[in-house]
């Protein structure tokens, strides 16, 4: 296999030399600029052998590099080795950005290619402003891939389907009209929506084009009197037509969209420039005013409705129930000797699929033991699949897709003896998690305010973590989704009642160990006083938190009382669903401690 990178790369340069550029950017999105892309656009992976959801690579005629962020070090290092592409780790003080080093790489004069539909308008607009200081040129016109890459896949052709609005909540049709009221307060008449969650929500349609994601590849045009879809043909069924007729959407070819944009004959288009792609954009009809702005979709989108928060309960517990037969299940196992990274994943999904309203997996398993559960992302394969042992940490990070919501849970799981290092670590990460878990914040907090009540036990001893604390999740959609945030970089967004958003703090430990707790939390209204309103957490995941690994005496009483009163919960409400055996296990592991 990393034979046949060096021979991409190679050809690639053929390429760029034929062309006149001295240096192409590739990175890991598609036309709608997705965390997750289909086998289509993963252009990235195929020329450096890279599986991890984010890096870019960048070639030039003679030198090749890997960006990418924490979570990846370790895979992408491995991935790496013997490729001619180097890795650089994104994020620390000591490496050079993108831009940084190739303004370093390439001459006055000569000229950078990238394909203009796989970055946005902000992010193309600015290498352009940079490179243009040194007189090189930006040229977005081509995607050698169409031309190098003989067997790539084709572009997803599955049909799309309705989501019922028993699931969703709102009518496509009331969806619309609030869209539209956004869009009159903004002072915009038309608005582009190139984002495949946002536009899976706002059509109330869902699809299998991403893996994972069940979401439509297509472009969405909404204007004070028409609605235009656009979509491949043959991912229309007669119901799904009839549907969307039925909600005065009009429907166009997906491939028309840059046609469509060129003839708009509206005043004022609003796109989010960090979330439109530039080429899209470089297509509106120049009569037409572009007005920059986040899309009105993204927030009303983040802030569930009561019809989604019970279906979001009852998927707690369907996936609750699927974690607690096969936690108790995978106890039995390991002791035999016999169990792997990889069969234990497939085991886990058997129990899932059992349940109903199972949908799949909302994103791969990463079932890491000991030592791998220090690769953030882990992903395990027939070569590196350890076997499980009664002994050391296993970090399980897994989710699904149900009909009714979208789950993500990470549980580090004490196999057997640990070290004293090892419950020392778990019992931080746990402080953590419990910390960010019981806070109370009034109306204003962002994420970035709130990150560091994760971390603060671990800065005590040296100890930090690189990702982010907590994301927003999907409604029977993508697992990774916005605007709100919990990291140490500012996000504006403010946390609101409604929000689904996850609590994971973690630690990892090269060559040891890594450790990891995820609860999904909703955030809710507590009580309002002279000084304002304030929120708190709401946890709706429901699973016993190992407590094996539980140093008590690191822990406050009110961290104490945290656990006991959540794993009181955990058995009142997932007992129902179980056997007597199931019951009995279950209760033995979310006894108070």
């Amino acid at each position: 296999m990393k034979q046949n990178i060096t021979e991409r790369v190679t050809v690639l340069r053929s390429l760029l030399s034929e062309k006149g550029l001295s240096a192409f950017i590739i990175p890991s999105t598609d036309p709608h600029l997705s965390e997750y892309v289909a086998s289509h656009w993963k252009s990235r992976e195929w020329i450096s052998g890279f599986t991890g959801s984010a890096g870019t690579v960048v070639v030039t005629l003679d030198k090749a590099g890997l960006w990418t962020d924490s979570r990846y070090f370790l895979q992408a290092a491995d991935q790496l080795e013997n490729t001619g592409i180097e890795l650089f780790k994104d994020g620390l003080p000591t490496t050079p950005t993108i831009m940084e080093w190739l303004s370093d790489e390439l001459k006055e004069g000569e000229s950078l290619g990238l394909d203009g539909k796989m970055f946005s308008v902000s992010e193309v607009e600015d290498m352009k402003n940079v490179f243009s200081k040194k007189s090189i040129t930006v040229d977005t016109s081509l995607d050698p891939f169409e031309q190098i890459w003989s067997d790539r896949p084709a572009m997803p052709q599955d049909p799309a389907f309705i989501y019922e609005t028993k699931y969703a909540g709102v009518s496509c049709t009331d969806k619309i009209e609030q869209i539209r009221q956004k869009m009159e307060n903004a002072g915009v008449e038309s608005l582009l929506v190139s984002t495949l969650d946002e536009i899976a929500w706002t059509l109330n349609l869902r699809g299998c084009d991403v893996k994972c994601n069940p979401v439509v590849i297509s472009y969405l045009l909404i204007s004070k009197t028409e609605i235009v879809y656009f979509i491949a043909p043959e991912k229309l069924t007669k119901e799904v037509r009839e549907y969307l007729l039925s909600q005065n959407v009009v429907i166009r070819n997906y491939d028309e969209i840059n046609n469509a944009l060129s003839e708009l004959n509206t005043t004022t288009l609003l796109i989010n420039p960090s979330r439109t792609n530039f080429d899209v954009c470089s297509a509106v009809n120049p009569l037409c005013k572009v007005v920059r702005g986040n899309s009105p979709i993204a927030l009303l989108k983040a802030i569930r409705n009561e019809q989604e928060i019970t279906g979001i309960r009852s998927a707690m517990i369907r996936d609750g129930v699927a974690l607690t037969k096969f936690l108790r299940w995978l106890e039995a196992a390991v002791p035999k000797g016999t169990e792997t990274e990889l069969s234990i994943d497939a085991k886990l999904h058997e129990f899932r699929a059992a349940q109903d309203m199972y949908m799949g997996e909302s994103f791969d398993t990463i079932a890491g033991y000991k030592e791998h559960g220090a690769i953030v992302h882990y992903s395990a394969t027939a070569e590196t699949s350890s076997v499980l042992k009664p002994e050391g940490f296993l970090l399980l990070d897994s989710g699904a897709q149900y009909l009714d919501g979208t789950t993500d849970i990470t549980r580090t799981i004490a196999l057997g003896p640990l070290t004293e290092e090892e419950k020392i670590d778990y019992t931080l990460v746990l402080k953590g998690h419990i910390a960010l878990a019981t806070c109370k914040f009034p109306y204003g907090t962002r994420g970035s305010q709130i990150d560091v009540l994760a971390r603060a036990a671990l800065w005590q001893r040296g100890l930090n973590y690189l990702h982010g604390t907590g994301h927003g999740v999907g409604h029977f959609l993508s697992v990774h989704e916005g605007p709100q945030s919990i990291r140490m970089n500012e996000n504006p967004v403010l946390l609101l009642p409604g929000m689904l958003t996850s609590n994971e703090p973690g630690l990892y430990k090269g060559g040891r160990h890594g450790i990891r707790t995820e609860n999904l939390t909703l955030v809710r209204r507590d009580v309002e006083t002279e000084f304002g309103e304030f929120y708190r957490f709401e946890t709706v995941t429901l699973c016993p938190i190992c407590t094996e690994g539980i140093i008590k005496s690191l822990l406050s009483d009110l961290e104490v009382n945290w656990l006991n009163d959540y794993h009181k919960i955990v058995f009142d409400r997932l007992s129902p669903y179980l056997d007597a055996e199931e019951i009995s296990w279950l209760r033995t592991k979310t006894v108070a401690i």
